[in-house]
């Protein structure tokens, strides 16, 4: 007797995980870090402990925590420009002391606040550098050390299981893969010294007895039941089973559609963001006081955008295109005009990174997202929220729905201003690039929450910040 793995053996998403943890611990540490190096600076130059209860010395925390995030220093695996995370910390902390120096020369508040003096947060500021680095090294060191212990076990080679052994064996190098091919199917073709096989699923038994980091179903197999006793044996040991889609949702924080079944989308839990939730009715509470707020807030700045348009090239400022909303319901969404007019008389194109038809003044509003901020009044209609996936145009729909599995789920919410894929995903106008920014929207549609939506908005400020815009 067989049985196939549907649901029953799909991963725990709430399963520890050492690479998802570790910014987290890194943020306590820096927390940790700067309140210490302030009270030994102030010691050191004041002969005095820190005053505890000083909301300048919160203020010196934040905006320093703020500065790494924007340099991406919790994420050790990243390079920007070339720049490794402790290479980052120096030019940020550089950059961190003349802004801060500047702010306190204009604003006049270091006299009566020992925090500020330059001879006590720079000092701070300079430890904190080197204890930054220090954490960092360790993580690394520590990250590496876990690498080379873990050892993960696959059960099928079809063509799923290739590209999933690819994709671990690039972001993880130094792991080792073992294979168990299905009895129909063969070897990968991946020369690699840390992936071995073992024979075929017949020979589970024998890797049941082993210490694995993570057994991986690459397919719906037909188990015996001997097999499932191995599976289920093995889960009771610690060692979590897990399902393709679920080591992608775990891990790497999307869901390809090409993975996805019915029945896996049935019994899977989340979801909670669909109509009549209270979660969207609470979601659309918060868009309308965030967008009234914002409004008023970036007011004065549209003009000043609408004025360098109309400098820059002849046509009008706006530009509305109609797009596929709720349910896939067309409506007409406004940008601000960035490519010249007449960009599209030959009919609806793709929009390239480095597109002959953007303007000067487009190519800036397009990298800062400046372009988006008239869906504002989308927003107001209702036809938009300000966190979703973005919307498409009804002609790409169209194409992308014959193709892309599943990709109709995108519209069971309001589209958004900006959204997962956006902030996760790096530019793109393709079919391929479609199905990936597919699969972050689905991530997004099954594991929604406050916290996921926060995360968001953080993620956006600094792609804006840093001119890395979608």
């Amino acid at each position: 007797m067989s049985i196939t793995t549907d649901v029953t053996y799909s991963a725990n998403p709430r399963l520890p995980n050492i690479v998802r943890s570790l910014p987290i611990l890194l943020l306590f540490g820096d927390i940790f870090g700067l309140f210490i190096c302030l009270a030994i600076a102030q010691w050191l130059r004041l002969d005095q402990p820190l005053n505890w209860l000083n909301p300048l010395s919160y203020a010196f925390v934040g905006m320093t925590l703020a500065a790494f995030y924007l340099a991406d220093a919790y994420h050790l695996d990243r390079q920007i420009a070339g720049l490794r995370a402790p290479s980052r910390i120096i030019v940020c902390s550089i950059v961190l002391g003349f802004l801060i120096s500047a702010l306190i020369y204009l604003s006049g508040i270091a006299e009566d606040n020992p925090v500020l003096w330059r001879s006590i947060f720079l000092p701070s500021l300079g430890i904190f550098t080197i204890w930054a680095i220090i954490l960092r090294l360790l993580a690394v060191k520590w990250m590496r050390t876990h690498a080379l212990k873990s050892r993960w076990l696959i059960l099928g080679t079809g063509d799923n299981a290739i590209k999933f052994a690819q994709k671990l064996l690039v972001l993880n190098p130094l792991g080792k893969l073992t294979v168990l091919a299905d009895e129909n199917q063969k070897n990968i073709d991946i020369p690699k010294s840390n992936l071995s096989y073992q024979g075929n699923l017949s020979d589970l038994w024998q890797c049941s007895l082993k210490s694995w980091s993570g057994v991986i179903v690459t397919a719906q197999i037909n188990f015996f039941d001997s097999q499932v006793q191995q599976l289920m044996q093995m889960r009771l040991r610690g060692i979590p089973i897990y399902t393709l889609p679920d080591v992608y949702e775990t891990f790497w924080y999307k869901l390809p559609s090409s993975l996805l079944q019915d029945k896996w989308l049935a019994f899977s839990d989340g979801f909670n963001l669909m109509p009549g939730y209270f979660s969207m009715k609470l979601k659309r509470v918060v868009d309308l006081i965030l967008i009234i707020f914002l409004g008023v807030l970036v007011a004065p700045f549209l003009l000043l955008v609408a004025l360098l348009i109309k400098l820059d090239s002849p046509g009008p400022v706006f530009y509305s295109q109609m797009r596929s909303g709720l349910y896939g319901k067309p409506f007409r969404v406004h940008k601000f005009r960035s490519m010249y007019q007449d960009a599209e008389k030959l009919g609806a194109q793709w929009a390239s990174q480095r597109d002959p038809r953007i303007t000067r003044v487009g190519y800036w509003l397009r990298l800062l997202r400046i372009d988006e901020l008239p869906q504002i009044w989308n927003v107001l209609q209702g036809d938009m929220s300000l966190i979703g996936p973005r919307p498409e145009r009804p002609e790409f729909d169209v194409q992308l729905k014959e193709v892309i599995p599943y990709y109709e789920i995108r519209y069971l919410i309001k589209p958004g201003i900006t959204g997962w894929a956006q902030v996760m995903y790096p530019y793109g106008a393709s079919i391929e690039d479609a199905y990936e920014k597919l699969a972050y929207d689905l991530y997004y549609i099954k594991n929604y929450s406050i916290w996921l939506d926060l995360a968001i908005v953080f993620k956006t400020i600094r792609v804006v910040l840093l001119g890395k815009g979608r």
